[in-house]
């Protein structure tokens, strides 16, 4: 048994019949931060639309095109050592045009280099980082892996993981600081 089973407010995290005394609030484990469009993006988010089209500017669910530029959503995985759970960014990458059909097409797309697209909550990434996008598994969207090369600690925690502190410290810099929803009720 890991030493995080041991903490109790990893057990309420991740119990789903867990909800906190104050506020009723319940938890089943880590929630992904996703994001509705690219950083650089200047149109507003789609809202209920399948598609948000201003020009030759196009964004859907998966899919950016901006000017010359294309974007791809992506999922970023951190695991979380010493359980089966992961936590995930879903994130914008930037790709070469030609790159973005083929990622879009699915089949037979091998993989390409990207650049991160937008800031992430808890990190240093206001600088361009560079990524691969790699396939993700049939019917879902593809990977971002960091370039270990870039020394960026993202790759780094994508390589060897987060902790569950680490974990809360994402949230809270996302805007939901879910510490004092997990503390002791006594």
């Amino acid at each position: 048994m890991s030493d995080l089973a041991q903490d109790p407010r990893w057990r309420r995290f991740t119990d789903a019949g867990y909800t906190c005394a104050c506020c009723g609030r319940g938890f089943a484990g880590p929630m992904d931060i996703g994001f509705g469009a690219p950083a650089a993006w200047p149109h507003g988010l789609r809202g209920d639309r399948a598609e948000l089209e201003v020009d030759a500017d196009r964004l859907t669910a998966d899919a950016c095109i901006l000017g010359d530029d294309r974007f791809v959503r992506t999922v970023l995985i951190l695991p979380i050592p010493g359980t089966d759970e992961t936590f995930a960014y879903g994130p914008w990458a930037s790709v070469h045009a030609d790159s973005f059909e083929a990622a879009l097409a699915g089949q037979g797309f091998a993989g390409c280099f990207a650049w991160l697209a937008n800031r992430l909550p808890g990190w240093d990434t206001d600088a361009p980082l560079p990524c691969n996008l790699l396939p993700g598994p049939t019917g879902e969207r593809p990977r971002l892996e960091v370039h270990a090369s870039s020394g960026h600690p993202l790759a780094q925690a994508q390589r060897d993981g987060i902790s569950f502190d680490r974990l809360l410290d994402l949230y809270g810099a996302a805007g939901h600081d879910l510490r004092p929803h997990l503390t002791d009720p006594d």
